[in-house]
This record gives structure tokens, C-alpha cells and sequence, in this order.
């Protein structure tokens, strides 16, 4: 009889398919490297399996805008600067942060000492280069804090330079400063043969201007669907606990994102180390947006002069409904 049980059984469960895992898509702000090292790791060391996902990650690029990505339907979930996010809800795209695994901004502007530049005062009537595509509006309002006009007209105001994704403006000293990431772009200054004794930096961190980086956004409809609310709080428990491993083992995450770079364009040094810088911001955040955090990035973002980036306090912008659910 025990025997005739099990055999039925086993037949049932060949006979019943297994359920499939839920879909994701996740757009990342730029491409494959240690910046998302944290949804590599989770992919890679199953987390998201575990969480029943089938999680498909999409890099990003120069041609790639997050935020439309998502308004089109390609993404569930996407990775976006706060002060981006903010300003396309503004906008009319009602995108919310549900998560926030950077706790710190790892934005600054990058000098030649030799300039005679030593404070933010001394960057009137310099040209600076700025990146676009809503990277600038951080920049924007620290110089707004400053009484700097960026309009490349007024009397010690400053020059904008469009800056590519790249360093050669300052190289080339076709701007005074630039703008880099902590973890990436300066590292490539000094990788050309410059040494940081020859460089001044301004961290947004200590400027008191820095907005949030690289959270989770998705659309705010999506959020009135239990279903999609349960899914994405499985993903951001599989995330974080990707992002803290990477804390944990940033070389061999590091090592991680290079087998998903298909473009062969990273290499193993810089992964590293980016890594390393990486996990300076992640540290101190369990995915779960900081209010104070959050008011500090409206407060700059607002503090814009006769351009602010945003016109008013959004409202609805951020929930903790989705970390609450994953973490607790």
C-alpha cells in the first residue's frame, strides 16, 4: 500500500507542472559594472530564484533614459538618480522610490589644482563640465546655492560644458573641472597618468547639496496590484541581499559583473576598486528610504534660484510599503 501510495504520487507530481517563477525586468541607469554589482550578485548566487523570480537585467547606456524605458513598459523596476526621478513625476511620469539601496552620493567635481581652484567660491568664471540627461540637476542647484549663474553670461558666473561620458574635457583642459563619480570617472583621471596631488575635488556629500543616487523606481499605478507589490518585495530582498554580500566579497563581486559584461569593455582592476567605492555608498542603508534623506534631496532640488529643478514638494514620491514587506 505505502508502495502504491508514493507511486501515485510520484506520477501526480510528473504529471503537475511546476509553477513559473514571477517576471522581472530591471533597467539599470547606465551599464553593466560594479555600480550594480548588488542585482549581479543576487542573479548570479541565485537570490532571486530563491525569492521565485526570473529576473532579467537590462543595461543601460548613453542612449538609454531610464525613465522612458519604464513610461514604455520595457521595465518593471528601474535604477534612477532621485533628483531624475523627481523631476519627470513632476512631469507627469509618476514614478515612486520603493527602495534605496545607496545610502551615500558619490557625485563630486574634479579640478586641476593649478587653476587656482581651492573653494567653490573660486569656481566663478571657470568652465565647467557638467553631464546632462538629468545628471545635471544636482549641479545645477549647488551652484544656484552659491549665487553662481550657470547661463555662461552673467559677471562671475560660469560656463557650462556639456561634458560627454568621459574625462577627456578635462584632460584636454577644455574645462577647468569636471564631473566624476567617486567609483568610476576620477579613477580614470588618474588612470591617464595624473596624480591626485595635481587635483581638488568637491564632494556633493560634503558640499551639503548631495541628492539621492541609484534607487528603485517603479510606477506608482503598479503599486495598487498585490501581486506586483508582493513580487517587487521579493526583489528587493533578493537585491539587498545581493548588495551586502557585494559589501562583504567586493572582488569577487566584482568578478561576478565582468561575466555579465558582454561588451568586454570592463576590466578587472577597475571593477575592483569601483567596487571598493561602491560599497562605501551602499554601506549603512538596508534598502529602506531615509525621510531625512529624501527631505534633504527635495530641499536642494528646490533650493534651484529662478530654475529650480522641481516647482513644488511632490507628494507620493517614495513608500516604505515595499521595504517594510521585504525587511521586516
Amino acid at each position: 500500500m505505502k508502495k502504491t501510495l508514493l507511486s501515485t504520487a510520484a506520477a501526480f507530481a510528473l504529471a503537475t507542472p511546476a509553477l513559473a517563477a514571477d517576471d522581472v525586468t530591471l533597467q539599470l541607469k547606465w551599464v553593466t559594472q560594479a555600480q550594480f554589482a548588488g542585482y549581479y550578485v543576487a542573479l548570479e548566487n541565485g537570490f532571486y530564484e530563491e525569492e521565485d523570480l526570473n529576473v532579467t537585467i537590462l543595461p543601460g547606456g548613453p542612449d538609454i533614459a531610464p525613465t522612458q524605458v519604464i513610461a514604455g513598459g520595457g521595465a518593471d523596476v528601474t535604477v534612477e538618480w532621485m533628483p531624475a526621478a523627481l523631476a519627470a513625476r513632476e512631469k507627469g511620469l509618476p514614478l515612486v522610490n520603493i527602495a534605496q539601496p545607496f545610502k551615500s552620493s558619490g557625485m563630486m567635481l574634479t579640478c586641476w589644482k593649478d587653476a587656482g581652484i581651492a573653494s567653490p567660491e573660486d569656481l566663478k568664471n571657470r568652465t565647467l563640465g557638467v553631464w546632462f540627461f538629468g545628471n545635471e540637476f544636482p549641479f545645477m542647484s549647488w551652484m544656484s546655492s552659491l549665487g553662481i549663474s550657470t547661463d555662461g553670461k552673467s559677471e562671475n558666473g560660469v560656463e557650462v560644458l556639456k561634458q560627454g561620458f568621459n574625462v577627456d574635457p578635462l584632460l584636454q583642459r577644455q574645462a577647468d573641472c569636471i564631473s566624476t563619480m567617486t567609483y568610476n570617472e576620477y579613477w580614470q583621471v588618474i588612470d591617464a597618468g595624473v596624480s591626485p596631488d595635481e587635483l581638488v575635488t568637491f564632494k556633493y556629500e560634503d558640499q551639503g547639496v548631495a541628492t539621492l543616487e541609484d534607487g528603485l523606481y517603479v510606477l506608482e499605478d503598479k503599486l495598487s496590484d498585490p501581486e506586483f507589490t508582493d513580487k517587487m518585495a521579493r526583489f528587493v530582498r533578493a537585491s539587498m541581499k545581493g548588495w551586502k554580500w557585494a559589501e562583504e566579497n567586493p572582488e569577487d563581486a566584482a568578478m561576478i559583473v565582468l561575466d555579465y559584461d558582454e561588451t568586454g569593455a570592463q576590466t578587472e582592476g577597475h571593477q575592483i576598486r569601483m567596487m571598493g567605492e561602491i560599497a562605501k555608498l551602499t554601506a549603512g542603508s538596508n534598502g529602506a528610504l531615509d525621510p531625512a534623506d529624501y527631505e534633504r534631496t527635495v530641499a536642494t532640488l528646490l533650493a534651484g534660484g529662478s530654475d529650480p529643478v522641481i516647482t513644488a514638494a511632490p507628494e507620493g514620491a517614495w513608500t516604505h510599503a515595499i521595504t517594510d514587506a521585504a525587511l521586516n
